[in-house]
């Protein structure tokens, strides 16, 4: 067995997102398994480079999880021919330009969503990176949830019979920052700093729709910011000038005929609730409510004939009449699972198709999200290729 070290610049990894999912539960947790096994006798090591602006903070993280390499040059990092691949966890408004020299640099790309402010940026990288001839792709780690991978099962085997709508439901209370401290930083209620609900979530839910229920062709959307001052970092406060919640309607173009999904996104909202995210899928056949980790289904057989009474009190509770979907399976963390089957694309040859002209999908959808809710209109999808 041959071990094969593999350089990745690692950039944004002091952001919580890049530093927990990617170092810590993706890179690190492969190495903590001994690599990754190609399957041909050759074993994947990655040897993470960290990337960022604070020195300190590189230095700290570096010494925590002792690595040995780091830096705040990214120019010196991507003019290394030691490092082979560049992920990027940055601000959504740093991604695009560090992307173009990545590419431009010959270093396979592995970014974080959305990949650029706009579709004509976030087709351009896919142009760029195709021209190029590097290996690309994007985080969508919603699919790899074990809900939704129960929920895909379902699908997959033909559970609903014919599809007829999605209802999503997504959303918690993230604190104003004033007299409890936010979970979320200031920047994502920026729009000046690329935040937002609709330019964060919209790709998420694009290709899960894409992915499960068929191509979206149509978006209709009210964008809203529902707490318009909000407390920084530093307790001190600032106007919230990006949405917060974002209610959508989306039409499907689904294998069996139209498919209608309707998910609203809040960071304004108290839970009530299994999960933070709930997808109500209605069939002919079938229903299941699938969220984070966990699927139930009722099935039409099984179907309760309910009657509408409002002068008598509810006999019996409704969630008890549905069936919990076994895991039949172990479950990987969502995040190392799609880093795994991008090493193996990059390395091994292996099929794979989230690439950045996927991840332009989910900015056009963002994009045209708060057209529509601007314009108050519902709007086409078309289609997008190189």
């Amino acid at each position: 067995m041959t071990r094969k070290t593999v350089r990745i610049a690692m950039n944004g990894v002091t952001g919580r997102m890049g530093h927990r999912q990617h170092l810590v539960r993706s890179i690190l947790a492969i190495r903590a398994q001994g690599g990754l096994d190609l399957g041909d006798g050759d074993v994947l090591w990655p040897e993470p480079v960290l990337v960022g602006r604070r020195e300190h903070a590189l230095r700290a993280l570096a010494e925590q999880h002792g690595l040995e390499h780091f830096s705040t040059d990214v120019d010196a990092v991507l003019a290394d021919r030691t490092v082979e691949l560049y992920f990027d966890a940055q601000v959504t408004s740093a991604r695009e330009e560090a992307l173009k020299k990545a590419i431009a640099a010959g270093k396979h790309i592995y970014t974080e969503k959305p990949t650029a402010t706009g579709l004509a940026g976030a087709l351009e990288l896919a142009r760029l990176a195709h021209e190029k001839g590097v290996r690309h792709g994007v985080v969508q780690d919603k699919l790899f949830l074990p809900g939704l991978r129960k929920l895909k099962r379902l699908v997959d085997g033909g559970f609903f019979g014919r599809i007829l709508s999605v209802r999503g439901e997504f959303g918690y209370w993230v604190f104003e920052g004033d007299w409890q401290s936010a979970q979320r930083p200031s920047w994502n209620y920026r729009a000046e700093d690329g935040g937002g609900i609709v330019v964060d979530m919209f790709p998420h839910w694009e290709y899960v729709m894409h992915e499960l229920f068929g191509r979206v062709t149509s978006v209709q959307a009210v964008a809203t910011t529902h707490i318009p001052q909000r407390f920084d970092e530093n307790g001190k406060p600032y106007d919230a000038t990006a949405d917060d919640a974002a209610y959508g309607i989306f039409e499907l173009d689904g294998p069996q005929g139209p498919v209608i999904a309707q998910i609203n996104s809040s960071w304004a909202v108290r839970v009530n609730r299994d999960e933070l995210v709930e997808f109500q899928v209605d069939g002919t056949e079938g229903s299941a409510v699938a969220g984070l980790r966990n699927c139930r289904v009722q099935h039409r057989a099984t179907t309760p004939k309910p009657v509408w009474n409002p002068d008598l009190p509810a006999a019996y509770a409704f969630r008890d009449q549905w069936q919990e979907l076994p895991d039949n399976e172990e479950f990987d963390n969502g995040f190392k699972a799609q880093w795994e089957l991008f090493l193996r694309h990059v390395y091994a040859d292996a099929p794979y198709h989230w690439d950045l002209l996927a991840g332009a999908r989910g900015v056009q959808l963002a994009e045209l999200g708060l057209k529509s809710s601007a314009e108050g209109v519902r709007l086409d999808v078309p289609e997008i290729q190189l």
